[in-house]
């Protein structure tokens, strides 16, 4: 069936007259300036600064708390030729902030290693034996941290004993107890007022790396629009001009490795913007991190050897594949253990990679609408990463119960944590209390704003090209979310690896459009039938074989209302891990498989049953509707040719008689069983003799008769009825004879 993963919102804020006019003036349409009042955008200053992206608009760097203290203690060890260690992050994030601050250090003639700790082998953060090892082998003096740090108590204390300072660069969220660290630069260090408190780490590293050059290098800024979008960080205020410039970069850069790596990827460089970051550009470099040696990716960010760029991108991209095979194997283990009777989803199994498991929650969330953490166990020990609803805080109920865990961090919607194998079970006995203690309504889905309605009539490319302007879009920029209704599926197609996805073709009125469905294939026949669907889209761009076209990508689908299905063809299938009606039992989906030849056991299982979606594959073993009920010629001629015969083995020769009389077995069986019944002839030991003297009767008198005849008509009907006919006899007390 049809399940909306969100509750819809839909934004009906009604838009000020002046406003609207400013939003004229600026060239763009209604559309567009509904969708920026609806985010708070209101005054002259507020649009004409949301629209530009003047570099010139972007804060002091020397306004963040120890830049002034940083700055200093770098130039002093380029003037002294002193060893520094940038030391980041694996993640996409890490990588480009990393980077950015080497470039830097070059720039201005100094020889800084990189090193990206290991997933596996380091964790995150300042590591105490890799600090050591550069500090006592590589004679390094001069630490800075890029996308970490905050959190690095002890290896920061073990450099500061060493004479080594480290300067941290970071903007996770800030600790009770700071480290001791030499600087610490953070857009929310609470010593500081800092305008834009949400920089992704490469925010914060282009900060460093403009207060050391004292210029906005803007040769990063490709970088940073990598990092930042990747980081799913806030686009809006500096974020969002360093983004909007750094994806124009991006498409003419001159990185040899980002060149390689969007060939690879089929990046069309004339399209190019944050979807391409999102979903092509940043998992890629997500992947080698996830799954092996994250440090590659500094060569291919920052290298100029164009073979070893290319043999790097070679890399990353197949990485990146063999993370889409892993993540999609553990999709399916875990799902298979999946208990929908618990408010809140733990799911561990040896042999899972622990690289992907948030990815694998993600998933499992958007698909089961409910919390779920998923566990890669070994060695005793569990190991992963929790998504949750906006209805449970996941760090709210775990982060009093500390003790069950060897390490947790988090917020609200996501968590990591590792814990003994044995507390596993206690592990979901707390988050299902969680939920019974604060009596939270677990049906309660994220929510999803949906900005306007849409009319495809009104549709066009210049739409599109109009809500351009108000990209980039990511967090507190959505992407516009348009409401779709009262249209017809023309045409449903399934496309992609294993029919994994859906293409819709839609009309209404004279206008008609394709829409994408990613990950609903399976749903083929559901969305080709489903009566009054609704659809959540985004707009998007398709250029094939030259031609540019508008098409929408689904976000959300729903139906109000019961959902009724016609899956009786012979290529229709009955969906996966749905309760059948031979199973019995009280099910709010149901796929009526076989037919039943009492109708007053179906007519009771509908009775007072409030279904969400009815199947009808409606398989009839004994199709008495194609027979029919009997005519009076058939009854009359079987009643002469026994006649004939006095005796009669029904057992042995019953085929030859229906042979000879051109009536279908089934129904010859039942017209004996009507004679019988009016006492017409006996059956003993599969022998029918005829009673000669039998009284006239007429065959309609039978009950046998009168049953078999609704029984032919309730055949037609489940046989060649619509669902909604269907439907409606079963959950009524209407009687079809």
């Amino acid at each position: 069936m049809i399940t909306s993963k969100f509750d819809w919102h839909l934004n009906d804020m009604a838009v000020d007259d002046a406003f609207l006019k400013l939003a004229k003036e600026a060239k763009l349409t209604k559309t567009a300036a509904e969708l920026l009042y609806h985010r708070g955008i209101k005054e002259k200053d507020s649009l004409d600064d949301f629209l530009s992206a003047d570099l010139s608009h972007l804060h002091d760097p020397y306004l963040l708390h120890d830049m002034e203290r940083a700055v200093e203690r770098i130039r002093q060890a380029i003037e002294n030729y002193e060893q520094i260690l940038v030391y980041g992050d694996y993640d996409a994030d890490g990588m480009t902030s990393a980077s950015i601050v080497k470039e830097t250090l070059e720039m201005m003639g100094a020889e800084a290693q990189v090193y990206l700790p290991n997933r596996f082998t380091d964790g995150y953060g300042p590591n105490l034996s890799v600090y050591k090892y550069f500090i006592e082998q590589q004679a390094i003096s001069l630490i800075i941290t890029v996308d970490n740090g905050v959190v690095g108590q002890e290896a920061i204390a073990y450099a500061h004993e060493q004479g080594v300072d480290v300067i941290v660069t970071d903007h996770h969220s800030m600790p009770a107890e700071l480290p001791n660290a030499y600087a610490i630069v953070h857009p929310e260090h609470p010593e500081a007022d800092y305008p834009f408190k949400h920089l992704a780490g490469c925010g914060v590293a282009f900060k460093l790396a403009t207060a050391l050059l004292e210029t906005i290098p803007t040769e990063f800024l490709d970088l940073v629009a990598i990092g930042t979008i990747a980081d799913m960080v806030s686009l809006t205020d500096e974020n969002r001009i360093m983004v909007k410039v750094g994806l124009q970069l991006l498409k003419d850069t001159e990185r040899v490795g980002l060149q390689e790596l969007m060939s690879l990827s089929d990046v069309d460089s004339s399209t190019l913007n944050e979807e391409t970051v999102g979903f092509k550009i940043a998992p890629q470099l997500n992947a080698l991190g996830r799954l092996d040696d994250p440090n590659p990716a500094i060569e291919l960010l920052t290298g100029f050897d164009d073979e070893e760029a290319q043999a790097i991108a070679i890399m990353i991209n197949a990485k990146n594949e063999e993370r889409k095979e892993i993540v999609q194997a553990i999709f399916d283990e875990a799902m298979a253990m999946v208990d929908l009777d618990k408010p809140v989803q733990v799911l561990a199994k040896e042999g899972w990679h622990p690289g992907v498991l948030g990815i694998v929650a993600g998933r499992i969330m958007e698909q089961i609408s409910q919390t779920v953490v998923v566990l890669a166990i070994e060695n005793g020990s569990a190991k992963g990463s929790a998504r949750s609803l906006e209805a449970i805080n996941i760090f709210q109920a775990l982060d009093d119960h500390r003790h069950i865990f060897t390490a947790f961090g988090g917020h609200a919607g996501a968590a990591g944590m590792t814990l003994p194998e044995e507390n596993l079970e206690t592990l979901s006995d707390l988050l299902c209390q969680f939920v019974i203690d604060n009596e939270i309504d677990t049906s309660l889905k994220n929510s999803l704003t949906v900005d306007e309605e849409l009319v495809l009539e009104e549709l066009s490319l210049e739409t599109i090209k109009s809500l351009e302007k108000l990209a980039p879009f990511g967090m507190d920029n959505k992407k516009p979310v348009f409401w779709l209704r009262d249209f017809e599926v023309v045409q449903a197609r399934t496309m992609g690896q294993g029919n994994a996805h859906l293409k819709l073709k839609i009309k209404q009125g004279d206008a008609s459009f394709d829409v994408v469905a990613f990950g609903q294939g399976a749903k083929v026949q559901e969305f080709q039938q489903a009566q009054g669907l609704e659809l959540a889209v985004t707009l998007s761009v398709n250029v094939w074989n030259g031609a540019t076209t508008l098409q929408l990508m689904l976000e959300d689908a729903r139906v109000d209302g019961v959902q009724l299905f016609d899956i009786r063809s012979k290529t229709a299938t009955i969906p996966a891990n749905i309760p059948l009606y031979s199973q019995g039992g009280q099910a709010p989906i149901l796929v009526l498989d076989e037919i039943p030849d009492q109708l007053a056991e179906l007519k009771e299982r509908f009775s007072g049953q409030e279904f969400e979606a009815v199947y009808f594959k409606n398989t009839i073993k004994q199709a008495y509707y194609l027979t029919g009920y009997g005519t009076r010629e058939q009854f009359s001629k079987l009643y002469k040719t026994i006649y004939q015969f006095p005796n009669f083995d029904v057992r042995y020769k019953l085929k030859e008689l229906s042979h000879y009389l051109k009536i279908d077995a089934i129904l010859l069986v039942k017209m004996i069983q009507i004679f019988e019944e009016l006492g017409f002839v006996t059956i003993e030991d599969g022998v029918m003799t005829v009673v000669k003297d039998a009284p006239k009767r007429r065959f309609e008198e039978s009950q046998i008769y009168q049953e078999l005849k609704e029984l032919v008509k309730f055949q037609e009907l489940m046989a060649l009825g619509t669902p909604q006919e269907m439907y409606s006899y079963l959950t009524s007390g209407d009687s079809l004879a």
